[in-house]
């Protein structure tokens, strides 16, 4: 065991103590002491991740000094040491570098790793191979040859001291696809399989996949450089050449020079920057990714020229160098294709290939592999970057000379997500030649159509879907792909094919930076081509003083306005006062607005109301406005509705939670309804306006013109009887009726029977919400389930609290199969026993009428398949009052056939918690993997014996997607295991 760590520690001290960034440069040496990164650890994404509906800026995480601190509770929030560290950066953020530091530095014993591991194994996976054991790569790459140290031996160490062993996994993003598949060693490994009891820390590009075998306990993000960063490496830099002046220059030059300050974060880019920077000073302002390595690239020719005596052509490159190159980019290509970073010359060499020049020029280098096993003569490029920059230009070659159709064959775009992962090589192919531009974005643009076609603006009143919100993530890096193409091509043509691939642009500005300054580019281009025949449009979102702050940069461009819809959703006193100060003066016609002021924004005077009103005149375009908890009175309310008539366009008004206003507002509130004839929203929700019957019939009648109305949400409004039947008048009005909310407003069965003939002419519902109203009980569900069958549009019914029994529930499952659409359902605070329970289950589990329907004649595969429902997302049944552990139990049984749903209450009643036996457990435990989108399951209020519920945590802390396992505290069994990152105990 001792000469085996020897041999390790010995092995990377002389192979990994020295690091030599530039190639052709054998002067500038770095020691691993010299190399330091900022480093991020992220805040841990409960497995899938939904755009949280508050600000975004929570979600920033920590800055770290170094990994030692993921071992202090304090940082992480977490007791137990972590098992699997997850570090992910961009192309060039030093990710090998930084594990190479971390395996000198364990060996040594100089960092916590180090002195909690006896066995350090630092793994390149890129040279791991397929059916390779843990001990075979060990024994490959991590000791010389050594006496007594065989794979045997490597695997008995691993085994027997388990808990001592510290794999560092470098490059997963590089692992080959037949070496990532599950059952290989690495997947193993990571899943925990094999040595379970180890730790790992791994390195990845993003989005490499790491998350398919194993759940990070720490997340870190490699940051790149910061400013104090940037300038100790360029004075080190030039301290080495010994030109400390240039380099006093040159951080000058960072400060002045945004483009250039934004390329810098990235350390390969930065290292770019000094070599250009010292060969000539005004090569770094090209302001594209795509000029600085065309620069570099001469730079690196140039040199090469003056060192062989080469003559260097005024206008292009030495004919033999050009040749070589398209070669090279060739074989670039190639190896993109295939996920490696490195040219095998075994297979590429030929008589007419001269690798040696290539070589000599510093853009790529003869590599030593990690592997002993497999030594091969290979070609290694600077920096994936640079494979990357030359394989575009090749390609960019290939399509000036040829027909566009070549490109989608040459790339393999067959999705966006191959897209985005060639994202690098798309910006380069395009930067290098305009024709090559446009004929990426026509392909871009056909993929678009193929997979976002079906995207829309979420509908705020229904679930996301995760599969919906990670399509919407991956739009927004779609939109950043494109704008980059644009930023490095800023030519008409190109513009014109940047914006049919995308006729909408939706950025949230807090979620992504790079995107900002992209947008930010392209309203410049729109403007200074004067491109007036797009009709992309631009959707923004901004929460923050610093987001009004870059909506004032947009204002700047002179862009036509009608490409622009903001939304603004303000919560502090200060940035409302800045968006004041903002729209202060008229803003173009066309500009779309919608305002949301919440929190500390008040207006319960004439004074603060007035205010608004100003700048209400200078934005005609007002599409939305909420005003929900803003303290609005009567009295300040009429300011307001005297100000709706600058706002015409206005679509959606909320002035929810402002208790204050009462009948009095509402009579206020309805003078103002004919000045926004499009209104299409109106909240009057939450605790309610203190609006009652009065207020009601007071303003039914003024509601008749809105004939556009989509939704209508008085919940917590105690109109009563009479007051519904004031609305019921003018009810049938609204044929665009989508979304009805009665919640908690008094009404009872008796006029639920005069609300259902109106109910039933407006086919458009989606949902229906007549939640917490008790007194609604079996004969007004009655009514209602006999025009649910009219009613298929239907995707969202909350009956909770509505007094319903296993009667009501008799009368629904009847109309059930015809809501063919329905993705929630909420059942829960009633009177309903097992019975009502278990039939309701079972009637959602069959497959709906239109699935059968599909079968062609003769084809019964359908109805031969399990029965399933597709369709719903979130069932509620928890918390009624007659439901047994037995009923329960059945349901666990049953909810398999469910495979869509996102959200399960199953929880029991309040004042008699239910006893959930060991086999109703296993199978509410066995089931959980059938529900593969299932993110939050809500036990509260069961009991269970200690066997059942370490089965239920277990799978749910096993399952891929399940965020939250709600349970009772005082229900945990007693010494039962609840360290669980799923498990959320609640208190009562």
């Amino acid at each position: 065991m001792e000469v085996f760590q020897k041999a390790v520690k010995k092995y990377y001290e002389l192979k990994l103590t020295h690091v030599k960034p530039l190639i052709w440069n054998d002067i500038f040496t770095l020691t691993l002491s010299d190399i330091f990164t900022q480093l991020e650890l992220a805040p841990m994404e409960e497995k899938r991740v939904k755009i949280p509906e508050e600000r975004p800026s929570s979600r920033q995480g920590t800055t770290l000094n170094s990994l030692d601190e993921l071992y202090n509770p304090d940082v992480t929030g977490q007791s137990a040491a972590p098992r699997c560290i997850l570090i992910e950066g961009e192309a060039g953020g030093g990710k090998t570098t930084l594990l190479s530091k971390e395996a000198i530095d364990a060996v040594s014993r100089k960092t916590v790793l180090g002195k909690r591991h006896d066995f350090v194994l630092l793994i390149r996976l890129r040279d791991v191979r397929e059916g390779e054991t843990i001990a075979e790569m060990v024994l490959d790459q991590c000791v010389p040859i050594t006496k007594g140290v065989d794979i045997e031996s490597i695997g008995g160490i691993l085994e027997r001291n388990e808990s001592c062993v510290l794999f560092l996994l470098d490059g997963y993003d590089e692992l080959r696809p037949e070496a990532k598949a599950a059952g290989q060693a690495i997947p193993e490994l990571l899943s925990g399989k094999l040595y379970p009891y180890s730790t790992i820390v791994i390195t990845s590009r993003p989005s490499a996949g790491v998350q398919q075998y194993t759940r990070p306990d720490c997340h870190v993000r490699i940051m790149g450089f910061s400013r104090i960063h940037v300038e100790k490496y360029v004075r080190q830099y030039f301290s080495t050449i010994e030109i400390l002046e240039l380099g006093e220059r040159l951080t000058t030059a960072l400060k002045v020079n945004q483009i250039v300050a934004d390329l810098v974060h990235t350390p390969i880019f930065l290292l770019l920057i000094c070599v250009l920077w010292e060969e000539d000073q005004e090569m770094i302002s090209t302001g594209t990714m795509t000029g600085l390595y065309n620069n570099l690239l001469t730079c690196l020719v140039r040199k090469y020229c003056m060192r062989e005596g080469v003559d260097m052509p005024t206008d292009g490159l030495p004919s033999e160098v050009a040749e070589t190159l398209l070669q090279l980019g060739k074989l670039a290509l190639e190896a993109l294709m295939r996920n490696e970073t490195l040219v095998d010359l075994a297979q590429s060499e030929s008589d007419t290939f001269n690798w040696e020049l290539l070589v000599k020029l510093g853009v790529v280098a003869l590599e030593v592999p990690a592997s002993k096993w497999h030594p091969r003569k290979q070609l290694n490029f600077s920096h994936k970057t640079m494979q990357e920059f030359l394989a575009g230009r090749y390609v960019a070659h290939v399509v000036g000379n040829q027909s566009r159709g070549d490109i989608a064959e040459l790339l393999q775009l067959t999705s966006v997500q191959k897209a985005l992962e060639l994202s690098n090589l798309l910006q380069f192919t395009c930067g290098c030649d305009s024709r090559a531009a446009q004929a990426v974005m026509e392909e871009l643009g056909k993929l678009r159509s193929k997979e976002f076609s079906h995207l829309q603006p979420t509908e705020s009143q229904m679930p996301v879907k995760s599969d919906t919100q990670k399509l919407a993530d991956n739009y927004e890096e779609f939109v950043l792909l494109c704008l980059d193409i644009l930023k490095e091509r800023k030519e008409p043509d190109v513009l014109q094919a940047v914006s049919k691939a995308l006729p909408v642009i939706v950025m949230d500005y807090h979620r992504h930076s790079k995107l900002r300054n992209a947008l930010k580019c392209y309203l410049e281009t729109l403007e200074t081509t004067q491109s007036s025949n797009f009709q992309d449009k631009v959707i923004l979102t901004l929460y923050t003083k610093e987001g009004l702050q870059y909506l004032q940069q947009i204002f700047a461009i002179p862009i036509r306005s009608s490409h622009l819809q903001v939304k603004l959703s303000l919560r502090k006193k200060d940035d409302y006062e800045y968006l004041l100060q903002l729209l202060a003066s008229p803003i173009s016609l066309g500009l779309q607005l919608d305002l949301e002021l919440r929190g500390n924004v008040k207006l319960s005077t004439p004074d603060q109301v007035s205010r608004l009103v100003s700048v209400l005149m200078n934005v005609p375009g007002m599409r939305a406005l909420d005003l929900s908890l803003t303290e609005l009175t009567p009295s300040s309310l009429q300011l307001l509705v005297q100000g709706f008539s600058h706002i015409p366009l206005l679509e959606e008004l909320d002035l929810s939670y402002n208790d204050s206003l009462g009948d009095a507002g509402i009579e206020v509130l309805q003078s103002g309804l004919s000045s926004v004839p499009r209104l299409a929203v109106l909240r009057l929700r939450g605790t309610g306006i203190g609006m009652t019957a009065v207020g009601m019939k007071s303003m039914a009648p003024h509601m008749r013109h809105l004939a556009g109305l989509k939704e209508l949400d008085i919940s917590g409004n105690k109109i009563g009887d009479t007051g519904l039947e004031s609305l019921i008048a003018v009810l049938s009005v609204f044929t665009a009726m989508q979304v009805l909310v009665l919640a908690g407003t008094g009404i009872s069965a008796t006029v639920t029977r005069n609300l259902v003939p109106v109910l039933c002419q407006l086919t458009r519902l989606i949902k229906l919400d007549i939640s917490k109203n008790h007194d609604i009980g079996d004969p007004g569900l009655k009514c209602l389930v006999d025009i649910l069958p009219h009613l298929t549009a239907m995707k969202v019914l909350n009956l909770k609290m509505t007094g319903i029994s296993d009667r009501g529930i008799s009368s629904l499952i009847k109309a059930l199969p015809h809501l063919v659409q329905l993705q929630v359902l909420d059942v829960s605070f009633n009177d309903i026993g097992d019975s009502g329970i278990v039939s309701l289950v079972e009637t959602l589990c069959r497959p709906s009428s239109s699935n059968m329907e599909q079968n062609p004649p003769g084809d019964k595969s359908l109805t031969t398949a399990p029965h399933c429902n597709n369709t719903l997302q979130e069932l509620n049944i928890g918390f009624d009052e007659g439901v047994t552990g037995a009923g329960l139990g059945r349901v666990a049984q049953l909810i398999s056939a469910l495979p869509a749903l996102t959200e399960l209450n199953m929880s029991g009643y309040t004042g008699t918690p239910v006893h959930l036996p060991d086999t109703a457990a296993m199978a509410l435990a066995e089931a959980l993997p059938r529900l593969p989108v299932l993110e939050l399951l809500d036990l509260q209020h069961i009991s269970m014996e200690p066997a059942g519920f370490q089965a239920v945590v277990q799978a749910a802390e096993e399952h891929p997607a399940l965020r939250t396992l709600r349970f009772s505290e005082k229900r945990v069994p007693e010494g039962a295991d609840t360290s669980a990152s799923c498990l959320k105990l609640r208190s009562w």
